[in-house]
C-alpha cells in the first residue's frame, strides 16, 4: 500500500469530524485521530479518563436525558487554552445494552456552512470585490472574504461577535437589524452606514450593507450572510446634489443676511469644516453694485458663517462686521476674475485670503486650517460677494473636483441672493419714497399734543402704505388722520402719497369728516379707473396694474367745543382715554373702504374734555396671525388706562408690548392729548339781524381786546368785525354769532344760518361796495369759511403783537 503524505493526511483529517465515544459516566472509551489533531490529546492520554475532568474542568459536557443535543461550548486544549467549539451529543447503544454517547466536535461555523458550498466560498467569493461574511445565529463570524477585511479591517474577527469587533455606535445601528433579519427572514437591502477603511483610516466612507438569512436543508435558521459595498462616491454625489438643491431653495425670507447664513450652514460638515460668506456693502444696502475692483479696495460685510467645531465660533467675526480687502486679496481676485481660487496648502501667515479680515490669521493658526477655496457669488453678471470654504479636521486637502463643486454651489446659492437683493432694492426705494411722503414733524398746535410711531413691515412682507397725519384747521381746531393702503411695495407707498396729498387738499376746504371721506372715496375710484391694465403697462410689469384700495379715518377736534367729530371708511375705530383714566371705543359708523362708492359715510360727535387721549392706529399694530384685532385693542386699552404718563412713554410702551414680533403688515400709531381753551380766552356774542347793531358789535370786540391787552389790533379788528357782521346781517340769516378766540393768533369768527359762501371781488372805481372782503384779506394773516350743520362760519386770523 502506498504511504499517504503528511499534507494529504492533514487534509483528510481536516475534513473528518473530531469524534469521541463516552460511556454513561462520561469516561472516554473512544478517541479519533481528528479529535487528537483538534485538541492535542493522544488517545493514550485521554482514554479511560473523565471527559468532564480533561476537556471541561470545573464544568461538565452537556448531555440531555433523551434525544440529541447540539450547541457551542468551551473545550480545553492540551496546550492549556480554551477553544470555542460546536458540539453535538448523540446516544448510542453499547455492547451490553448500556447507553453510550457519541460526541462530535467541530468549528461553530461548520453548522452555518454545512448548507453552503464551501469550495464556492473559498475559491470564488473569497476574491470577490464585494465584502462578504457568514455569521451564526449569535452573530459570530464564521467566514469572511478578503474584500471585507480590506474595507473594515479586524482580521481576527472569526469566532467573535459583531459587538466584540466594532465600536458601540456602529453596533447600535446595525446589530438590531441583523437580528430582525434572523427573526423574520425578510432581507434588508442597501442599509447605509459610515466607517473608515484600511487604505484611508482618517477619511470618512459610506458603505451599503445587505443582510440575508441562511437556512439548512430542513428549513432551520443556521445563520446570516451579509454583503458590503463601498458607496462613498454615490453618497458624496447624493450629498452634493442635496446641498445644491438646498442652496437653490434657501433665502425664502428674502433677507440677504439670513440667506447668507443659510448658505454657510449647508456645506458644514459634509464638505468643509468652516464656511464664511462676505457680501458687498452695496448689496447689503440695496444700492448700485460697482463693476470694477481691480485697483480699489473692496468693502464688504461678514454676512454668514458656520464652523464644525462650535467651540471655535467665538474666534469668527460677528455678523455685520466690516471686511475690507485690498486689490491683491483673494476677494478682489475672485471678483475681478469671476472664478474660484483653490489653495491646497494654506500657510498660517497673513495670506491674500486673510487680508482685510480681522482675526483670520489667528484663526488659521488656532484651528489648524490647512486648505481653502474662495469662490465669487454672482448671478447674471452681478457679483454679490464671496464664499470661503476651509478644511481642518479632515486629512484631505481640497481638490480640483472640490473647486468645481464649490463654484457650482456658489452659482446655485447666488440665485437666492439675487432674489433677496432685488427685494432689498425695492424695499430701499419704497422706504425712501414712503419717508419722503410721510410727515417729518406733526403738530396739532394748541388743539392737541401729538406723538406718533411708524414701523414698516418685515423684510418678507415689504413696505406698506400706512400713514398718519395732523392738519391744523381754522378756529384753533386740528384734523387727525390715519390711513392704510392695501398692499405693499412701491405702488402702495406711491398711492399713500397721493391719498395724503388729497386729504390735505380736501382739509383746506374745511369739510366735515363725512363729506371729506366721500370726496376722497370719489378720488380713489378715479385713481382706480386711471390705473393701466396688465396689457397697457409700458414696462410689461403686471404688478403696476390693478385697483387701489384703502381704509381711512378722519377726525376733527375742536378745543373750544371740546368735541371730536369722527368718520371712518372701513378703518378700525380709535381708543379714547378719558381724563379719569377709563378707556372706551367710540361707536362710530364703520363705513366702507375707499374705492367702493355708493355707500354714504356718517360722522359721530364724541365729547372729549381737555386731557383726553385719543389713540388712532392701523390694523398692523393690533392684529397678527396669532392674535385677532379685538385682543390687540384690549391690550392697547390696558396700556392706555395706566397712570398718567407722557405720550412719548405711552408710545414706547405700546410698541414694546404690541410689536414684539416680526411684522406682517405696517404698523402706525398716533396719540393725541386734547387741550381746552380757558373761558377767559373766548368771547361769544349773539348778534341780532339789525344793521344798527354793527356799531355795538365793534364796541364789544374793542372792549374785549382791551381786556386781553391787544389794543394794538383794535383798528384792524373793528374793520374785520364791521365787514363780517354787516355781510351776515345783509346776506345771511339768523342766528348770527360773533366769536373772538385768543390763542397763538387772534381769530374772529362770524357764524350765521346761511349756506351762501362769500366771494372776494375786485370792485371797479365806480362801484359803491364790494371792497370789504378785499380789505379784510389785506389786513389779516388769513381768512376763509367753512360750512356747519346749521349754516356757515367765516373766520379771520391776525398775528398777535
Amino acid at each position: 500500500m502506498a504511504e499517504v503524505s503528511p499534507s494529504r493526511k492533514s487534509a483528510v483529517l481536516a475534513s473528518t469530524p473530531a469524534t469521541a465515544l463516552l460511556d454513561s459516566a462520561s469516561k472516554v472509551i473512544g478517541w479519533s485521530e481528528a479529535a487528537e489533531s483538534l485538541l492535542g490529546y493522544e488517545a493514550s492520554e485521554i482514554v479511560n479518563h473523565s471527559a468532564d475532568a480533561v476537556l471541561t474542568p470545573g464544568a461538565s459536557l452537556p448531555r440531555p436525558e433523551s434525544g440529541d443535543w447540539s450547541g457551542v461550548t468551551h473545550v480545553r486544549h492540551r496546550a492549556g487554552h480554551d477553544l470555542q467549539l460546536g458540539i453535538r451529543m448523540c446516544t448510542m447503544a453499547g455492547v451490553s445494552g448500556q447507553e453510550n454517547w457519541l460526541m462530535t466536535l467541530f468549528s461553530p461555523g461548520e453548522v452555518v456552512l454545512s448548507g453552503v458550498n464551501r469550495s464556492l466560498l473559498d475559491g470564488l467569493l473569497s476574491h470577490s470585490p464585494i465584502g462578504m461574511a457568514v455569521m451564526d445565529t449569535d452573530l459570530r463570524y464564521v467566514w469572511v472574504n478578503d474584500a471585507l477585511l480590506q474595507i473594515s479591517g479586524a482580521p481576527d474577527r472569526l469566532g467573535r461577535t459583531v459587538s466584540a469587533v466594532f465600536p458601540a455606535e456602529q453596533v447600535a445601528a446595525g446589530e438590531p437589524k441583523m437580528f430582525r433579519v434572523l427573526e423574520t427572514g425578510v432581507p434588508l437591502i442597501d442599509f447605509e452606514y459610515r466607517g473608515p477603511t484600511l487604505s484611508d483610516p482618517t477619511g470618512e466612507h459610506m458603505y451599503s450593507a445587505s443582510f440575508f438569512r441562511l437556512e439548512d436543508q430542513f428549513g432551520e435558521v443556521s445563520g446570516l450572510c451579509y454583503l458590503v459595498i463601498d458607496v462613498t462616491e454615490r453618497w458624496r454625489n447624493r450629498q452634493r446634489e442635496l446641498m445644491l438643491s438646498r442652496a437653490r431653495e434657501c433665502g425664502n425670507q428674502l433677507d440677504l443676511v439670513r440667506a447668507a447664513q443659510e448658505l454657510a450652514e449647508i456645506c458644514v460638515p459634509d464638505f468643509a469644516d468652516l464656511v464664511t460668506i462676505d457680501l458687498l456693502d452695496a448689496v447689503i444696502q440695496g444700492s448700485e453694485i460697482p463693476s470694477a475692483y481691480a485697483r480699489d479696495f473692496v468693502f464688504m460685510q461678514h454676512a454668514g458663517h458656520k464652523v464644525a467645531d462650535e467651540a471655535r465660533v467665538g474666534s469668527l467675526p460677528r455678523i455685520g462686521a466690516p471686511a475690507v480687502y485690498g486689490p491683491s486679496s483673494r476677494a478682489a481676485q475672485c471678483l475681478t476674475g469671476g472664478a474660484g481660487i483653490l489653495e491646497s496648502t494654506l500657510d498660517a501667515t497673513p495670506s491674500a485670503w486673510a487680508e482685510g479680515a480681522p482675526g483670520r490669521v489667528k484663526m488659521i493658526e488656532e484651528c489648524a486650517y490647512h486648505s481653502s477655496i474662495t469662490v465669487p457669488l454672482c448671478n447674471g453678471g452681478t457679483v454679490f460677494g464671496i464664499a470661503t470654504f476651509m478644511r481642518a479636521k479632515s486629512g484631505k486637502s481640497f481638490t480640483q473636483d472640490d473647486l468645481a463643486f464649490a463654484e457650482e454651489f456658489a452659482t446655485h446659492g447666488s440665485s437666492s441672493l439675487a432674489a433677496a437683493y432685488r427685494f432689498t432694492q425695492e424695499r430701499r426705494i419704497s422706504l425712501a419714497l414712503q419717508r419722503s411722503l410721510m410727515p417729518g414733524r406733526l403738530s396739532g398746535e394748541e388743539a392737541v399734543e401729538i406723538e406718533w410711531r411708524y414701523f414698516p413691515a418685515s423684510q418678507k412682507a415689504g413696505v406698506g402704505g400706512d400713514w398718519v397725519d395732523v392738519i391744523p384747521l381754522s378756529g384753533a381746531r386740528a384734523a387727525l388722520v390715519v390711513g392704510d393702503v392695501v398692499g405693499h411695495g412701491v405702488n402702495a407707498a406711491a398711492a399713500m402719497g397721493r391719498l395724503r396729498a388729497a386729504v390735505h387738499a380736501l382739509a383746506a376746504m374745511d369739510l366735515p369728516p363725512d363729506e371729506l371721506l366721500a370726496h376722497l372715496d370719489d378720488f380713489v375710484m378715479r385713481l382706480s379707473e386711471e390705473q393701466p391694465g396688465s396689457t397697457d403697462c409700458t414696462e410689461g410689469d403686471p404688478s403696476l396694474s390693478g385697483t387701489i384700495g384703502a381704509t381711512c379715518m378722519y377726525a376733527i377736534y375742536d378745543p373750544v367745543a371740546r368735541m371730536c367729530t369722527i368718520a371712518r371708511a372701513g378703518h378700525p375705530a380709535p381708543v379714547i382715554k378719558k381724563p379719569d383714566g377709563t378707556t372706551f371705543v367710540p361707536d362710530v359708523p364703520a363705513g366702507s373702504p375707499l374705492g367702493i362708492g355708493s355707500i354714504p359715510f356718517e360722522s359721530a360727535e364724541i365729547p372729549c374734555p381737555g386731557g383726553s387721549v385719543l389713540a388712532f392706529f392701523t390694523d398692523g399694530l393690533v392684529e397678527d396671525r396669532d392674535n385677532d384685532i379685538d385682543e390687540g385693542i384690549s391690550r392697547l386699552r390696558s396700556i392706555l388706562s395706566r397712570a398718567d404718563a407722557s405720550l412719548d412713554a405711552l408710545c414706547d410702551e405700546v410698541v414694546e408690548v404690541l410689536l414684539s414680533r416680526p411684522l406682517c403688515d405696517d404698523a402706525a400709531l398716533l396719540l393725541a392729548r386734547t387741550a381746552s381753551f380757558s373761558c377767559a380766552d373766548i368771547a361769544t356774542w349773539e348778534i341780532p339781524s339789525d344793521p344798527a347793531f354793527v356799531r355795538e358789535a365793534r364796541a364789544l370786540a374793542t372792549d374785549r381786546l382791551s381786556q386781553w391787552g391787544l389794543s394794538d389790533l383794535q383798528f384792524t379788528t373793528e374793520l374785520i368785525v364791521s365787514e363780517l357782521v354787516t355781510n351776515a346781517i345783509r346776506y345771511g340769516s339768523t342766528p348770527i354769532q360773533l366769536r373772538l378766540i385768543r390763542h397763538n393768533v387772534l381769530t374772529c369768527e362770524v357764524i350765521d344760518g346761511s349756506s351762501t359762501s362769500p366771494r372776494l371781488r375786485h370792485a371797479r372805481t365806480t362801484d359803491e361796495g364790494g371792497r370789504g372782503l378785499f380789505l379784510v384779506a389785506q389786513a389779516s394773516q388769513g381768512w376763509g369759511y367753512r360750512y356747519t350743520s346749521s349754516g356757515k362760519s367765516i373766520w379771520v386770523d391776525q398775528d398777535l403783537p
